[in-house]
């Protein structure tokens, strides 16, 4: 991970608000859940995807040269698309990244924790 998902204190206010990833140009971009895509496209210049899953949650990963269309249905692993490394300094500065979202309603979440399949907890060492 280059870079942590970070609330906004208000709706519209400054955050970060997805995880960015380390990715190397060309990389294939895959699912983290099986869903629907609601969206594969450009958005303010950069490919965009967007899926769809159970629950109410939806994905969006960029900057992404999208190989699927609205309304294709994928399953967790199934390739998105190819992630297109900016050139020069963008999104992550130098480093070329992925950037993942996560969102319920109107609502973003931190994908970590989606991810690693819930909140961490410590356990006593026995």
């Amino acid at each position: 991970m280059v870079r942590p998902f970070r609330a906004p204190v208000s709706t519209y206010g400054a955050g970060h608000r997805g995880l960015d990833l380390a990715a190397a140009g060309g990389a294939p971009v895959l699912t983290v859940e099986d869903g629907v895509v609601t969206h594969a496209g450009m958005v303010a210049g950069r490919g965009t995807v967007t899926v769809a899953h159970a629950g109410g949650l939806s994905s969006t990963y960029e900057p992404v040269d999208p190989l699927v269309a609205v309304g294709a249905v994928v399953s967790v692993g199934d390739v998105l698309g190819t992630f297109r490394a900016r050139d020069g300094p963008g999104h992550c500065g130098g480093r070329a990244c992925l950037h993942l979202g996560a969102r319920r309603g109107g609502t973003y979440l931190d994908p970590y924790p989606l991810l690693a399949g819930g909140r961490p907890v410590l356990l006593p060492v026995p």
